[in-house]
């Protein structure tokens, strides 16, 4: 099985509260890029997501080119929400392929719990792929990582 890690790209700044904070246009474009390295690369037969908009948005960059994938909502998968916790939810779900588009400091946990390592920053709209044979702590090893353009 694989695990597939994203952050979302770059977002505006902290005008308004941060679930409903967008992409930027550069954002959009680091999603875009993200997402044909890993359509390409790899076969999702699921993505799961943040309810937060930046989440939503990157994603969509996924669902255009591969708009048959199914989709869940994990709403345990924002900034400030428990690793462990949300780990065990994506445990449940059934796949071969999963992709889970979330946030900063969250996903790098999730990375850290998956490869039994000190959790590692993620750039924006990062994608890291983990394999394993089941979900559990300390069990997947990281077999790929793709970074899009960065702010300078």
């Amino acid at each position: 099985m694989k695990i597939i890690l994203v952050r979302h790209g770059q977002a505006e700044d902290e005008t308004r509260p941060d679930s409903a904070r967008q992409l930027t246009d550069f954002g959009q474009q680091q999603a875009a890029q993200t997402a044909e390295y890993v359509t390409t690369h790899y076969s999702p037969d699921r993505f799961v997501v943040s309810p937060y908009t930046r989440a939503q948005q990157t994603l969509s960059a996924f669902q255009s080119r591969a708009p048959q994938v199914a989709l869940s909502v994990q709403d345990n998968v924002t900034p400030s929400d428990d690793a462990r916790q949300a780990l065990i939810d994506i445990a449940n779900v059934e796949t071969e392929c999963l992709v889970v588009v979330c946030h900063m400091s969250i996903v790098a946990y999730i990375a850290g719990l998956l490869t039994g390592d000190y959790p590692e920053s993620f750039s924006l709209a990062e994608a890291r792929v983990f394999d394993m044979e089941f979900v559990m702590t300390g069990m997947a090893t990281e077999v790929d990582r793709f970074v899009p353009d960065q702010p300078y």
